[in-house]
């Protein structure tokens, strides 16, 4: 099982938990939108080290943005599952027809 297998399944485990104890839990006690606005952070604090060059920070920051998505998948009850299904559909797919028959 790989490492974001385990801490997806992590996430889904810290939704009941309790909001004084654990910061997943405390997160998704926010709601969706916070969660969203938390993982728009960290995307922003990936693009910055991307910029900069800084490589060792930059891995940092994109483990952030991993698992900051993940918990505004679930706040949302969108499973890990669901986005490899939909990664899976897409496999073999040209990156520019997918994006054309979005329309």
């Amino acid at each position: 099982m790989s490492a974001i297998v385990r801490l997806a399944e992590t996430v889904q485990r810290r939704r009941g938990a309790d909001p004084d104890t654990s910061w997943t839990a405390r997160l998704l006690a926010r709601g969706p939108e916070a969660c969203a606005k938390k993982f728009g952070e960290e995307a922003v604090e990936a693009v910055i080290e991307a910029v900069k060059g800084d490589r060792d920070r930059l891995v940092a920051e994109a483990a952030d943005v991993l698992y900051h998505l993940l918990v505004m998948l679930a706040a949302r009850g969108v499973t890990l599952a669901e986005v490899e299904a939909e990664l899976a559909r897409r496999e073999g797919t040209s990156g520019l027809a997918e994006k054309a028959a979005r329309g």
